[in-house]
């Protein structure tokens, strides 16, 4: 049997932004091209929240603290927490890049992710590889990710 690359999907989540703070620059100006992005890079804290389905499923709440450099690359640094249906919480903690389609308010998404609780129903999430893929739209505010465990 040929392995699957990309492993069992564990998740996938639907997202709804639900705030965003920006530091000197707003992200909807750089988008709308009436400001470009500072030299430095900017800084945008990116409110979310949505449910999980799957073979980890609960309500997903959270913040990104992305770092969008002067070349257009985004850089994700995730904090989340999914609550679980039976009430035990995961600590979700990830890394990636966001890649922006020319000329769209899209950008396609790439996490490194580590789950991490005490909650003994759910250790196996512990010691797995978890890797997302998926896409925010911007101008709807909708975060898609499907997560698969190595």
């Amino acid at each position: 049997m040929k392995p699957n690359p990309t492993g069992e999907q564990i998740y996938e989540y639907d997202l709804d932004i639900t705030g965003m703070t920006d530091f000197g620059v707003s992200l909807d100006a750089i988008l709308g091209g009436k400001e470009k992005i500072p030299p430095q890079g900017a800084r945008f804290d990116v409110a979310f929240e949505g449910r999980a389905t799957g073979r980890l499923s609960g309500w997903v709440r959270g913040m990104d603290y992305l770092r969008m450099r002067a070349d257009g690359r985004i850089d994700l640094d995730i904090r989340a927490t999914i609550e679980t249906a039976d009430g035990c919480r995961i600590a979700l903690s990830a890394d990636g890049v966001g890649l922006p389609r020319p000329g769209e308010p899209v950008a396609e998404l790439r996490e490194n992710i580590s789950l991490t609780t005490a909650a003994a129903g759910y250790a196996w999430v512990n010691t797995r590889q978890v890797w997302g893929v998926g896409t925010v739209n911007l101008a709807t505010g909708k975060i898609h990710i499907d997560a698969y465990q190595q």
